[in-house]
C-alpha cells in the first residue's frame, strides 16, 4: 500500500495542476428508474412506472466529470450533433461548471445518448442514439485547431476512445505529437475497435485485459497472454514510456522503461457497479502523475479512487476527500 504521507502529498497537489485536456467521444448518459408492477396488455414486456428520471456526462466526458471532483480544471475536446440532445449535453458541462470551448458542432452525426431503463437493481434495457461511421475531417481538423490554441493551459492530455468515430492514425497522432512537442503528459484509455500503433508514443497506455489479448493478436503475439510479458511488447513495440494493464479483481499490472514489470492488487472492498471504473482509473493516474507520482503511487492513488467508486450506483466520480476516507478505512 502507498505510504499515507505520500498519498495525501500527492492529493493536496491536484488543486496546483494546471488542467487537463480529455480528447475523446463525448455523450449522455440517462438513467430512467421504476418499479415493474404489471405486464403490458399490448405485449409480453414490463411496465415500467417511473420514479426518477435523471442525465449525466458520458463517455469521455465523465473523465472530465471525474477530474472536476478531484478539483482539476479540464477542457473537453470532443464533437457533438446540432440537435437537442446537444443542448442537453452543453447544459450539463456548464451545471458542472465545465467550459464549452474544446466543442466542435456537426451536422452529420447524432450526439451520442444512451438512455438505460431500470427496475429495482435491474437494468431492463439501453436505448442508444448515436451515428456510428467515421466522423469527418473537417470536423477533426476544428478540433485540432482548438486543442492546438489552448495547449499551453494544460499539463496533461487524456485521450479517451471509446470507438464512435473521432479518433483514426492520422488525428490520433498529431493530437499526440502536438502534446509531447509541447512536452505534455499524454495517457491514452483506447478502444479495442482501434489498432494499437495509433496510440504509438503516448507517456501512459491503460488498456484492460480484453483489449491488451486483442492488440498482441494484431501485432502477431497470438499465443502471448501473460500481462508482465504484455507489458514489455506494447513498451519495445509502440514506444510508450509507461503501460498499465488493468485486470479487473486482480488489480493492475505495470511496468515503465528500464525498470520492472509491477502487479498491484484492487483494494474494493464493495463492488455495487463498475460502470466509469475505468475513467476515474485514466483520471486520477494522469492527475497523480501530474502531482509528482511516481507510476506505483498513481497506481495506488487510482486503486483506491477506484475502490470508492465501484462502490455506488451508476456512473460515478469521487472526490479528494472520498479518497482520503476510503484509505483511512483500510488502514
Amino acid at each position: 500500500m502507498i505510504d499515507s504521507k505520500r498519498l495525501l502529498s500527492i492529493l493536496d497537489k491536484f488543486e496546483e495542476i494546471n488542467g487537463i485536456a480529455v480528447v475523446g467521444d463525448v455523450g449522455v448518459d440517462k438513467y430512467t428508474s421504476g418499479n415493474v408492477e404489471r405486464i403490458s396488455p399490448e405485449a409480453p414486456v414490463p411496465v415500467i412506472e417511473v420514479t426518477k428520471e435523471w442525465t449525466k456526462l458520458g463517455l469521455a466526458a465523465n473523465v472530465s466529470d471525474n477530474l472536476v471532483d478531484l478539483g482539476i480544471a479540464s477542457t473537453l475536446f470532443g464533437v457533438i450533433g446540432k440537435d437537442n440532445h446537444g443542448h442537453i449535453f452543453e447544459g450539463l458541462l456548464k451545471e458542472r461548471g465545465l467550459n464549452t470551448k474544446g466543442l466542435v458542432h456537426s451536422s452529420e452525426r447524432l450526439t451520442t445518448f444512451k438512455e438505460r431503463v431500470v427496475a429495482g437493481p435491474q437494468q431492463i434495457c439501453r436505448i442508444d442514439y448515436e451515428t456510428q461511421k467515421e466522423m469527418d475531417e473537417k470536423s477533426k481538423d476544428a478540433l485540432l485547431e482548438k486543442l492546438h490554441k489552448q495547449l499551453p493551459s494544460f499539463g496533461g492530455i487524456i485521450l479517451e476512445d471509446y470507438g464512435k468515430g473521432l479518433f483514426d492514425e492520422r488525428f490520433t497522432q498529431e493530437v499526440i505529437a502536438l502534446g509531447r512537442r509541447n512536452k505534455v503528459l499524454i495517457t491514452v484509455d483506447p478502444s479495442r475497435k482501434n489498432p494499437a500503433s495509433w496510440y504509438k508514443g503516448a507517456t501512459l497506455f491503460k488498456p484492460n485485459y480484453k483489449e491488451a489479448c486483442i492488440i498482441m493478436d494484431q501485432l502477431g503475439y497470438r499465443e502471448e497472454r501473460k500481462p508482465e510479458k504484455i507489458c514489455e511488447i506494447l513498451i519495445d513495440e509502440l514506444d510508450f514510456e509507461n503501460v498499465v494493464v488493468t485486470l479487473g479483481a486482480e488489480g493492475m499490472v505495470s511496468l515503465s522503461k528500464d525498470s520492472k514489470p509491477q502487479r498491484i492488487p484492487t483494494i474494493a472492498r464493495d463492488v455495487y457497479d463498475v460502470s466509469g471504473a475505468g475513467d476515474t482509473s485514466i483520471a486520477v493516474l494522469t492527475a497523480a502523475l501530474l502531482s509528482g507520482a511516481n507510476l506505483e503511487e498513481a497506481i495506488w492513488t487510482a486503486n483506491l479512487a477506484a475502490g470508492v467508486v465501484v462502490a455506488k450506483k451508476g456512473t460515478a466520480t469521487t472526490t479528494v476527500d472520498e479518497i482520503k476516507g476510503y484509505f483511512n478505512k483500510l488502514q
